[in-house]
């Protein structure tokens, strides 16, 4: 009768004992993934960027399948320049904007509707495209230029009207005063010519700050461009709708990681790149017409255009009604007869 008791007792502390052992277990291992927490988010994060850019690589490699080089390469103190050149007669060169290819002036037509009578060079800007962009130089639009104006020299171009859209527009002013040798006219589209405030510029320039932007032009970047692209593109046709001749263009090129950095740097160049040129424009000594949408949000016409045009003697303002930043998809013809006017244009 005394045992039964003990025996009870047994039997209940051998019953405890494995649950007890149990959650000893369940607390060593949450406090074994506590103590590594910070450890498995960052492993997580690491995994994560690596398949970022893979993909991006992929995506690259399919991107320039799709859209091989559509001219030929012209080098110049060991940089190549990727260029088209097409048509005959008074040599026209087609300088595109940020964030774009030479293809933006086919897809708008304008290369074609201009070869019909010109000789049109069409180049990529260092970075942009197949064109190399070497890290050693800052690609200022006067670099640009000295760059652009070395390869018309040895391309056999002695003068030509050049039309620079967006920022290829201050690349176009930097030929015409410091290589006016080469340039016989201008015309420039939806520039951007004072160092008006621009709350777009800090985001964007982001990739271009040295190896934090190279990790986000090689991971997040593209992808973050790529969600983004389709309200850009809007905001750069609008007022207008987007033009149906916008689908010509190889937008896939665009979010290769290299591209991306060389438009946030262009990015980041603008404001002061404009302050510094703003200064010379009483120097121009070629024809200039300027011309713009009258709807462009992103660089507003009385701003810009208007203001050029007031400030540069003998210039010519045209403005395209109804029209935005791209508005030379809805008008080649229309810039095409401004290039025409300016290469008969006397200085």
């Amino acid at each position: 009768m005394t045992k039964q008791p003990d025996l009870q007792t047994k039997q209940s502390d051998l019953q405890l004992a494995p649950a007890s052992s149990v959650n000893g277990g369940e607390r060593s291992s949450l406090s074994v993934t506590k103590r590594n927490k910070g450890w498995l988010i960052s492993g997580a994060a690491i995994a994560t960027l690596a398949a970022t850019a893979i993909i991006n690589w992929v995506n690259t490699r399919r991107a320039e399948a799709e859209t091989p080089p559509a001219g030929d390469f012209v080098e110049v103190d060991g940089i190549r320049l990727h260029y088209v050149d097409r048509g005959s007669g008074a040599p026209v060169v087609l300088l595109h904007g940020n964030g774009v290819t030479l293809q933006d002036f086919e897809a708008s037509e304008v290369l074609a509707l201009a070869a019909a009578d010109h000789r049109v060079l069409a180049f990529d800007r260092p970075g942009f495209g197949y064109s190399d962009r070497p890290r050693s130089i800052i690609w200022t639009p006067r670099a640009q230029a000295r760059l652009i104006a070395a390869a018309l020299a040895k391309l056999g171009v002695e003068k030509a009207v050049v039309v620079g859209h967006s920022w290829g527009a201050l690349v176009a002013l930097a030929m015409a005063l410091d290589h006016p040798e080469r340039v016989s006219g201008l015309v420039l589209l939806s520039g951007y010519y004072y160092a008006t405030g621009r709350p777009d510029v800090y985001p964007f320039s982001v990739p271009a700050i040295p190896l934090v932007g190279d990790l986000m032009a090689h991971t997040i970047s593209p992808l973050s461009g790529a969600l983004l692209g389709p309200a850009m593109v809007k905001a750069s046709f609008a007022p207008a709708p987007i033009s149906e001749k916008f689908e010509d263009f190889p937008l896939s090129l665009t979010f290769r990681p290299f591209q991306i950095r060389a438009t946030a740097a262009d990015t980041a160049m603008m404001v002061p790149a404009a302050s510094g040129l703003s200064r010379r424009y009483s120097e121009l000594g070629v024809p200039v017409i300027t011309m713009a949408g009258k709807g462009d949000l992103i660089a507003h016409v009385d701003k810009h255009a208007e203001r050029l045009a007031g400030e540069v003697s003998g210039s010519d303002l045209r403005i395209v009604p109804d029209q935005g930043h791209l508005f030379h998809y809805a008008v080649p013809e229309q810039v095409v007869a401004a290039i025409r006017d300016a290469a008969h244009r006397p200085a």
